[in-house]
């Protein structure tokens, strides 16, 4: 392809060389550039791109889109200027993959707690439904039933497009992704075009990169701004910050709610571990899932499907078959009748929410015993409210690690003991150890009592310092179960 065709859609302030030259490929990686390749230097949050564009110039790189000129300009190597090459990587991405996300019905979800379930609930439906989908998602990618692993929520542009292009050859009709607030922010989906938008909630997370609630906020609206008139946007009416979601949003405006009005309805009619029986726009549906927030999510994935066209009886047949998310609510029964819940949950709401959904199932029997963390290099402000709401809705605590990455751990259990009285102090455990706390968990409870393990969900692993060492709360229940 050549250069002036993936550049026409940028703004452009100067080209230096030949801006017809062929490209062989895109990169922000200078690790993975090859000869013929175009090198977009990218100022990001930890390093600046343009420290390396001679690297990618030894590599053989064809071309470089960069924000200001090297001191010394190669005359082998076409250079484009531009002033955002961060807004301008996703653009340059989607025209050289042949502008994947036209070929198919591309639905981003973003907020705070419920994407990936949501996400992967349609993926899910709509292949039931005999349609080709791919699925862009925290837990991993997939492309038709190939599983792809992912490191983050929302790849960069160009592992994006890649995937999206992967997914348009593979004949995906559909494909639904998770729209963090970091790849809004650092504009990684810029130049896709999407077929609706769906907001779930937004709560306090991520502090620590926007600093404050209202960027965060503001950098989930920047999607919503950014959909076309022939889009859908899809917003939680029990949430205030759904309205002001969709303010300047010129696509078609729905909405979903237990509590409010809204365009979507559900009604809860009886819930058990087992599952949930709801009506749902006056039809009535047994799922597997439990807990209010599960039907929120529940009623979005509904009411998006409804959006991209399928009938409400098709839909609430496929919903009564879909089962839980990896990590997600799962459980796990011990043979002497202890049940260990294992929740991806990681902010002060996400906890709140599964405890009040396992009080519901609970109905007043057995104990609730909570086992939680927070990861090290992030958001401190919420380890002293996540102490506190889980210290406030449980029988008994045990504050335990999670991923503490650079940061001391017992340092971070500090911070969260900060949140409670000197009584809860005394009432909750202290351990540091992941592996024991929840040993110690199950030791502790009887039969008929819940454990919930709240954190890390899917993960596998757990970061100490900047190594991966391989832990997975199930297998730690498992083992501790005898199972």
């Amino acid at each position: 392809m050549k250069l002036s065709e993936i550049i026409n859609n940028i703004q452009v302030k100067r080209v230096t060389g030949n801006a017809d030259v062929e490209i062989t490929g895109v990169n922000i990686d200078s690790r993975r550039i090859a000869p013929g390749h175009l090198f977009i230097a990218v100022k990001g949050t930890q390093t600046d791109g343009h420290r390396f564009i001679p690297a990618a110039i030894e590599k053989g790189v064809s071309a470089v889109l960069c924000e200001e000129l090297p001191e010394n300009i190669s005359g082998d190597v076409t250079y484009i200027e531009t002033s955002s090459t961060e807004a301008a990587a996703g653009p340059a991405a989607t025209a050289y993959y042949d502008f994947p996300s036209r070929k198919m019905k591309l639905v981003g979800v973003t907020g705070t707690n419920g994407k990936t379930t949501i996400a992967t609930l349609l993926y899910q439906m709509f292949r039931k439904m005999g349609h080709k989908c791919g699925l862009l998602s925290t837990v991993c990618n997939y492309i038709e039933g190939e599983a792809i692993p992912t490191e983050h929520t929302t790849p960069d542009p160009i592992e994006l497009n890649r995937l999206l292009h992967d997914m348009a050859e593979a004949g995906c009709e559909y494909a639904f992704m998770e729209c963090s607030s970091h790849a809004i922010a650092q504009q990684r989906i810029g130049g896709l075009t999407f077929e609706g938008g769906i907001f779930t909630n937004l709560t306090r997370d991520h502090i620590d990169y926007h600093k404050t609630f209202e960027n965060y906020r503001d950098a989930k609206k920047k999607f919503f701004d950014s959909l076309s008139r022939k889009a859908f946007a899809l917003t939680n009416a029990d949430d205030r910050n759904g309205a002001m979601m969709v303010q300047n949003c010129k696509a078609r405006r729905r909405t979903y709610g237990i509590r409010s009005a809204a365009d979507f309805k559900a009604r809860i009619l009886e819930s058990h571990f087992e599952g949930t029986y709801l009506e749902i726009d006056g039809r009535e549906v047994g799922v597997s899932f439990i807990g209010r927030y599960n039907v929120s999510n529940l009623l979005a994935v509904y009411g998006a499907a409804v959006l991209l066209g399928k009938q409400p009886e098709d839909i609430l047949l496929v919903l009564s078959t879909l089962r839980s998310v990896s990590g997600r609510m799962e459980y796990i029964r011990s043979r002497d009748g202890k049940t260990a819940v294992v929740d991806y949950a990681h902010t002060p709401d996400a906890i709140v929410n599964v405890i009040q959904a396992l009080r519901e199932v609970m109905n007043g029997k057995g104990e609730l015993i909570t086992v939680c963390g927070c990861g090290g290099n992030r958001d401190k402000g919420k380890r002293p409210i996540m102490a506190r709401e889980a210290v406030k809705a449980s029988d008994k605590v045990i504050l335990t690690s999670d991923n503490p990455r650079l940061e001391d751990p017992d340092a971070i259990l500090d911070d969260m003991e900060a949140g409670l009285t000197s009584d809860q102090r005394k009432a909750a455990l202290r351990i540091t150890d992941r592996r024991a706390a929840i040993r110690s968990a199950v030791m502790i409870a009887r039969p008929g009592d819940v454990i919930l393990i709240a954190g890390k969900g899917h993960e596998d692993y757990q970061i100490v310092g900047t190594e991966k060492h391989h832990f997975d709360d199930r297998e730690e229940v498992r083992a501790a179960f005898g199972l």
